[in-house]
């Protein structure tokens, strides 16, 4: 009988301060990536060591109203958890989770997967939608990363998949749910509801970057499931940082403008997949009390997709989809809402 084929998950995610003494060299390997800061060294150094100092006492506040850190390390160890139950049947499958900007470190998990010995790696970003400033960044510091340690098993990385099967049927389910709480808080009042994805700069879509468009076809699926109108619902982006000009809506104007519109308020994080710092605080506190100041109806925040079985199966045929080709780069998406976008990954590699 042949030994079973050992396969390697790498999860990539953003990662998140443990505690309050990691907030502030957290902040600083965030600022000090070139993928979002693009200044060169050591000037880009410089300025993220005067950004996160700044921002520090003020991320430490955020992080405070959520018991001090971030939980998104667990979580996200949940959702490895529940994709390893679900591929059991590929044989010997171990799922890793590697954090960009706090541990686990992707260097210290490349060490790691080496140690294991797999056979095959799949590469697979909790970012649904592409975008320079995330999945490529995650992409990037894996590779250099590998090589270090001379990690030389096949690869395959997953991009994208903004529009998969399983993720927009976990992002309805949980559209549905809120949609129905919403008519028994408030029978009879059309609930405005608000599809919010993490900001961009402007400048970096403007380069290319297919994000906003990834974010458009998720929204679009998930409208198209639940046979909403487009007056039924907005796509809006949070999290706006700096002086340079954002992507736009912004979710807290649209809150604001149904709020004083006396309309019941539905929140649905479309980007996120795991619960942080930006679902926990500034959607469910700092939102919720700008949308009750305004005089909203009601205001409900839909959870994350997390371990939703849907998203999880989801995952699960991303990655057998890799495994069965030898693609060392694969999109799960029509790469539709690619098109024109020069920092797509798959035009990038020339494909």
């Amino acid at each position: 009988m042949s030994a079973a084929r050992r396969v390697a998950i790498v999860l990539f995610n953003l990662g998140g301060p443990d505690g309050p003494a990691a907030v502030k060299p957290f902040l600083f390997n965030l600022f000090n990536d070139r993928n979002i800061i693009g200044a060169p060294q050591p000037i880009r150094w410089a300025l993220a060591k005067f950004i996160s100092t700044r921002r520090a006492p003020i991320a430490a506040h955020v992080y405070d109203q959520i018991g001090g850190g971030s939980p998104i390390l667990p979580n996200t160890e949940a959702q490895a958890s529940a994709l390893g139950a679900a591929l059991e049947d590929l044989g010997l499958v171990k799922c890793f989770v590697a954090m960009r900007y706090w541990h686990p470190f992707t260097e210290d998990v490349a060490a790691a997967v080496k140690a294991w010995g797999p056979d095959e790696i799949v590469l697979l970003p909790l970012y649904p939608q592409f975008s320079t400033t995330t999945t490529a960044s995650s992409q990037r510091v894996w590779n250099d990363a590998a090589r270090k340690v001379g990690l030389m098993a096949r690869s395959h990385f997953i991009c994208c998949y903004p529009d998969e099967a399983g993720f927009v049927s976990a992002l309805s389910d949980i559209t549905r749910q809120a949609i129905a709480q919403a008519e028994v808080a408030a029978p009879g009042q059309a609930p405005a509801i608000i599809f919010s994805a993490h900001g961009l700069p402007k400048k970096i879509v403007d380069a290319g970057d297919p994000y906003v468009a990834q974010v458009e076809a998720t929204v679009a699926a998930v409208a198209k499931a639940l046979a909403l109108t487009p007056t039924q619902y907005q796509i809006a982006y949070q999290s706006r940082v700096g002086p340079l000009e954002w992507v736009g809506p912004a979710t807290d104007d649209l809150i604001v403008a149904a709020a004083k519109a006396g309309r019941p308020v539905i929140v649905v994080p479309v980007a996120f997949v795991s619960e942080h710092s930006e679902t926990l605080v500034e959607l469910d506190i700092e939102y919720r009390h700008l949308a009750e100041r305004n005089g909203a109806a009601i205001y409900l925040r839909a959870p994350t997709v997390s371990t939703h079985p849907a998203f999880i199966a989801g995952l699960g045929r991303l990655v057998q989809n890799a495994l069965a080709t030898a693609a060392a780069l694969q999109p799960g998406c029509g790469r539709t809402a690619c098109q024109g976008k020069s920092q797509c990954a798959m035009t990038k590699a020339g494909a």
